[in-house]
């Protein structure tokens, strides 16, 4: 919190622009059987350009051996240090923020997924199969249909994208303590519900979600697939500081996916209306380019891939993004960096604690020998290995937006 403090007492406004580029889970690791990443396969002239012009290093998302999932992450890009309590925040409320629920203080909110279970119960598919979207709002509304109270307490379910959907419990005397049923492996069974407090609320709230699920798994029991519900990250809102009140900025998010949205969200972005491709993002950055100082832009799928095994798929979204960097270049951006939330290396086929590639372009970053993107050029840096949460006072930096710190 101490440097977010002084951030905040040394920003100052300009009409320097900053873009800040998220290439989600975009760090890869070097095995026997894939001694190549996909950002040394992949052909990315513009990103090894921006390389080149400009100063790299690797960025660790919490610390040196923690896996960050997505929400902590983006906080830590957004300069929020995620291992303090007052950043730990939970899937639940990122979700519900990121389709636009209008979520209350008092609200608990967890993230769903739906999910495929055998006649045992034991967790075949944790993904559905990425169930499409248009079956996810079906099934929402199909139980939301069915339960929309449950002793005094208002009961929200609803989709979020694909597979993936958001539960939110309104009423008094509820606790967020709740352990996740998710237990992130295949092969195993949903785990009961169960508090991690033992408290008035935390108890109340653990018997009320018992008879919802046990519902919701009657209802779902009979299909083939989607026949089951795993859930995590109940949290309710935080309340934390924005990017206005920290950094004088007037900041924009552009990103197709609701957690990062809502993310965005809680940071006080305005979050702008954009198509789902990679190119639809670059043209909503061109047309609100006069509107805002600071922009935060994501691409997905190369998480998605990264977490299904697919590196081929990885390499052409990774290309298909360094295609449209001409197009944020012709608009003259103060400074641009480059980054992702945290490593996805498709050997592993999940998040990993691996640091992962940064790139800083601008007048004032001081260029380094570094000529390439990749995890391997990026080691050699002048940033070396540096805490993601310092990103946002290196771009404030060389937008010439930090006043001199003392005397």
């Amino acid at each position: 919190m101490a440097h977010l403090d002084i951030l905040s007492k040394l920003a100052t406004r300009t009409d320097s622009k900053i873009v800040l580029l998220i290439m989600d889970g975009v760090g890869g690791i070097h095995t026997a059987e894939c001694p190549r990443t996909e950002l040394e396969l992949a052909r990315i002239p513009n990103l090894n350009r921006l390389a080149k012009e400009g100063c790299c290093g690797r960025s660790m998302p919490v610390s040196y051996a923690i896996t960050p999932g997505s929400g902590p992450g983006h906080l830590s890009l957004f300069g929020y240090d995620p291992l303090e309590p007052a950043y730990d925040i939970g899937r639940g409320v990122l979700e519900a923020l990121g389709i636009d629920f209008k979520l209350e203080k008092s609200d608990i909110a967890a993230r769903g997924n739906f999910c495929d279970v055998n006649a045992e119960g034991v967790i075949t598919n944790r993904r559905a199969g990425r169930l499409p979207t248009d079956e996810c709002i079906k099934l929402c509304k199909e139980l939301q249909d069915s339960l929309p109270e449950m002793d005094g307490v208002k009961v929200f379910i609803m989709p979020v994208k694909e597979y993936r959907f958001a539960l939110v419990l309104r009423g008094a005397g509820l606790s967020p303590a709740i352990a996740d049923t998710d237990p992130q492996k295949e092969g195993f069974t949903p785990k009961d519900i169960d508090a991690t407090e033992d408290t008035p609320a935390a108890r109340r709230t653990v018997a009320i979600l018992k008879k919802i699920t046990a519902l919701y798994y009657k209802i779902l029991k009979p299909r083939k697939t989607a026949n089951s519900i795993l859930l995590r990250g109940f949290s309710s809102h935080p309340g934390m500081p924005t990017f206005q009140e920290l950094y004088k900025l007037t900041p924009a998010a552009i990103a197709t996916y609701p957690l990062y949205r809502g993310v965005a969200t809680l940071a006080g972005m305005d979050i702008l209306k954009t198509g789902s491709e990679i190119a639809d993002e670059f043209k909503t950055l061109e047309e609100n380019w006069a509107k805002y100082d600071f922009f935060f832009m994501h691409i997905k799928k190369t998480d998605s891939y990264g977490e299904d095994g697919n590196s081929a798929g990885r390499i052409k979204v990774i290309e298909e993004t360094d295609g449209q960097i001409p197009r944020l270049l012709a608009l003259k951006p103060d400074v641009i960096a480059v980054a992702g939330d945290h490593s996805t290396p498709p050997p592993m086929k999940a998040h990993s604690w691996h640091p992962v590639p940064f790139l800083l372009r601008g007048k004032f970053c001081d260029a380094d020998d570094v000529e390439t993107f990749t995890e391997g050029a990026c080691n050699h840096g002048r940033l070396g290995m540096f805490p993601a949460w310092a990103i946002m006072e290196m771009l404030l930096a060389c937008a010439g937006k930090l006043q001199k710190y003392g005397a």
